[in-house]
């Protein structure tokens, strides 16, 4: 070791970690598209052991921020090839290729992983590239606990963060023989069962009770209302919390005023759509939602019309069903708009229901209509046909109508009649 300054060598070591570390750290910073967020201290399920590798941050930044030996030389490597500003570049694309919503998701598996790890001494050079052993071995650990669907998220997270650390992903054949028999071993606890739909009857209840002289209740009115009838997923109405909102994910009340138009046929029903910058199935090549009138009570687009008209002065910037408040203005999250719908079907004795219930029952709804097919999947912007899953409620009121007495093709006559005074139209 003479001549060599241990002290100076140890010190320029140190410093070009952290500057890699403080690379990615801009990154994840970077991506940020509302109020900064702070992490939070982790609960007792979700604490690891302390390394400097893993820092503690968002479960949506831990893909970029948490690194390995691995990960930290290969980056040393491409700072010996390519320029600081296309390193940086090149991790903000890639981290861009996932929303928000799955980083997070991903970032819970990795830290399932990372307390696997610690929990059998596993070596910090032996964590990536995660051998074949290693990643069976952590998929097995969660058997008959946990859900496929979740370890699926956790193993597809892994994966990425290899990715993104320029890592070789091992997972083969003795992981696919670990996963087709996790399968078979997930408890009934964890099974998705089949959700219940959002009825006719439901949403007229929930208009009933609903005050149109509040600028809140108005905004869970035409949220409720175009979801239903537009068979919209309420990620592309309502954002997920106050402090995040995406312009290049979440509508805005740029869209507003809405053009009403008119169809050319003798009915002259009336229509509109607005742009939205992101769906699940689309991703980033967007898509329009289309807006009906209806000859009934629960009319989307007079819903509309109304949230416009009540939550008028808001900024063009902010979600398209924000609303007033005393103090300005709120977005309307997915969690505040359930709660309200939930108030006020359990008030009046119906049960709880789960977000995606306006979707399953606008399109259920339709189907009982006889509506065509090809026309709900337009308007749900389905890729495929996987949405007539819900025929199955329509079966089931065709048996019920057998039961009456009365003929299977009388039954969507025998639906609308059911009461007069909701009047449900065709579509």
């Amino acid at each position: 070791m003479e001549g060599i300054d241990v002290v100076a060598s140890a010190a320029k070591f140190w410093s070009d970690i952290a500057k890699r570390e403080a690379t990615r750290s801009a990154v994840a910073t970077s991506l940020q598209t509302s109020h900064t967020r702070i992490p939070r201290i982790p609960k007792s399920s979700s604490r690891i052991d302390p390394s400097a590798h893993r820092p503690l941050v968002l479960a949506s930044d831990r893909l970029l921020c948490w690194t390995t030996p691995a990960g930290l030389k290969w980056q040393q490597a491409l700072e010996l090839k390519l320029p600081d500003t296309s390193i940086f570049k090149l991790f903000q694309v890639m981290i861009r290729s996932l929303d928000q919503d799955t980083r997070s998701n991903y970032g819970a598996g990795l830290l399932r992983f990372t307390q696997y790890c610690d929990s059998c001494n596993i070596l910090e050079a032996d964590r990536m590239p995660a051998s074949e052993n290693l990643i069976a071995a952590f998929t097995t650990s969660h058997a008959a606990t946990t859900s496929d669907k979740t370890l699926n998220n956790w193993l597809a997270g892994l994966h990425f963060w290899h990715t993104v650390n320029g890592a070789t992903w091992q997972g083969a054949d003795m992981l696919r023989a670990v996963r087709r028999g996790f399968a078979k071993m997930v408890p009934s606890s964890s099974r998705w069962t089949k959700r219940p739909p959002v009825t006719i009857e439901a949403l007229c209840i929930l208009h009933d009770n609903l005050n149109p002289q509040s600028p809140y209740d108005v905004a869970v009115g035409a949220v409720a209302l175009t979801a239903f009838w537009s068979c919209c997923r309420l990620g592309e109405l309502t954002v997920r919390d106050r402090n995040f909102f995406d312009a290049l994910k979440h509508v805005s009340r740029s869209v507003l005023p809405l053009s009403i138009n008119s169809l050319t046929d003798e009915s002259r029903t009336q229509y509109t759509s607005f742009h939205i910058p992101w769906s699940k199935t689309t991703k980033e090549l967007d898509a329009d939602i289309s807006v009906t009138a209806r000859p009934h009570r629960t009319d989307p687009l007079k819903a509309l019309s109304l949230h416009a008209t009540v939550n008028s002065g808001i900024p063009t910037y902010t979600p398209l069903f924000s609303y007033k408040t005393s103090l300005g203005w709120e977005p309307l999250t997915k969690t505040s708009f359930m709660s309200r719908c939930n108030d006020v079907w359990v008030q009046n004795g119906f049960p709880s229901m789960p977000g995606h219930a306006f979707r399953i029952g606008g399109t259920t709804e339709l189907l009982l209509q006889g509506i065509n097919p090809d026309v709900i999947t337009v308007q749900g912007r389905w890729t495929s046909r996987a949405f007539l899953d819900y025929w199955r409620r329509v079966e089931s009121a065709q048996e019920e109508t057998l039961n009456l007495g009365r003929r299977p093709d009388d039954q969507f006559q025998y639906h609308r009649d059911v009461d007069r005074s909701t009047n449900v139209g065709p579509y």
